[in-house]
């Protein structure tokens, strides 16, 4: 018996959001791991090309209905500034 799995057009969208999050999680490390400049350039601006790709599978999936996000209430937002400025400040 043979059966035939299909993916959705979500399922990939899914699939592609998940690879481009890896992708840019890897190019970040490789920079902050390469001691080249001329490849620690290369690394950038593939993930500023990755950041910008991921957006796009992001907001496409957004308009979808297909990832939900709500808006950070103001408050929350100025709590983690503030909680992250003092961290930055001990540095």
């Amino acid at each position: 018996m043979q059966t035939s799995a299909t993916l959705t057009e979500q399922d990939t969208m899914n699939d592609l959001l998940a690879m481009e999050k890896q992708i840019i999680s890897s190019y970040t490390v490789g920079i902050t791991e390469a001691s080249c400049p001329d490849l620690r350039q290369t690394l950038t601006n593939s993930l500023i090309g990755s950041q910008q790709m991921q957006f796009e599978v992001f907001d496409t999936m957004r308009k979808q209905g297909w990832y939900q996000t709500k808006d950070a209430q103001e408050q929350d937002v100025t709590n983690a500034k503030n909680k992250y400025n003092g961290i930055k400040n001990q540095l």
